[in-house]
């Protein structure tokens, strides 16, 4: 018999993410445990499930973070509203991805709501991430606000001009730059234009001074190198459905070169 938690993964992710050591994720688009035991078995440091942009539920999104750490890997979750943070972290994400932080005031709103000292997270100690009531309230309380972690997503155009105040957030442990949404609402040509380039600089160096770690989302490794010379440290790569969709590719092309008539 024992009184203390099991290791958790999200610990492990947390140390790294805020000594800003090299981390690697994906994103989680389809609604199975599947691919997410896949990753962890690979050895990804992370899955994030995307809520924003793929049909989960809570339900699924709460699977999904069971077969995460069954494998050994934290699972963070991309809430598409600040209304769906509580549920996410009371089923015991490591952490939360929160799109369009665009000014210092809606950082602080984020940071509230992720908080139980200084901010307004609704308290239950009944869900998993207070283990069914085995930790007791303030045991809980402290565990939490010291093991979640909070990811900003920098991807309006307007966050630039606030980014030192953003990132002078207390409670916001890192940003991660959406350079699709910046491509988009910048209207340039593609992530690499410089519009979007001189963005992710100005991110970047505002990280830098603010001692707070940056997370991109990359094709490669020789992308994420380049990108981390200027200060990002955790990367995403691809997403299981792009995973599947590469290698049935590559397997449909195969066939289709030996059985060409």
């Amino acid at each position: 018999m024992h009184d203390n938690a099991p290791a958790h993964p999200a610990d492990a992710f947390r140390q790294r993410l805020l000594s800003r050591k090299p981390l690697l994720g994906s994103f989680i688009k389809t609604p199975t445990v599947h691919a997410t035991e896949i990753l962890g078995d690979l050895g990804f440091d992370f899955v994030v499930v995307d809520e924003e942009h793929a049909p989960f539920d809570r339900g699924q999104t709460e699977l999904i973070m069971l077969a995460a750490r069954a494998a050994g890997t934290a699972a963070i979750v991309r809430v598409p509203e600040i209304a769906r943070i509580l549920g996410a972290l009371d089923d015991g994400a490591a952490g939360v991805l929160v799109p369009h932080i665009s000014s210092a005031a809606r950082a602080r709103e984020t940071a509230a709501a992720c908080r139980y000292r200084g901010g307004r997270r609704g308290f239950s100690n009944s869900p998993r991430a207070g283990r069914y009531g085995g930790l007791g309230i303030w045991p809980h309380v402290d565990r939490q606000d010291a093991h979640v972690s909070l990811i900003a997503m920098i991807e309006d155009p307007e966050a630039l001009a606030e980014i030192d105040a953003i990132l002078a957030t207390e409670g916001l442990d890192a940003v991660f730059i959406g350079r699709g949404d910046l491509t988009v609402a910048l209207q340039a040509e593609s992530p690499e234009a410089p519009p979007v380039q001189a963005a992710v600089e100005t991110i970047c160096a505002a990280a830098e001074r603010a001692g707070k770690p940056v997370c991109m989302m990359v094709a490669n490794a020789a992308e994420a190198k380049r990108y981390h010379t200027i200060g990002a440290s955790a990367f995403i790569v691809a997403s299981d459905q792009a995973f599947m969709r590469r290698a049935a590719a590559e397997s449909l092309g195969s066939f289709a070169k030996e059985f060409a008539a």
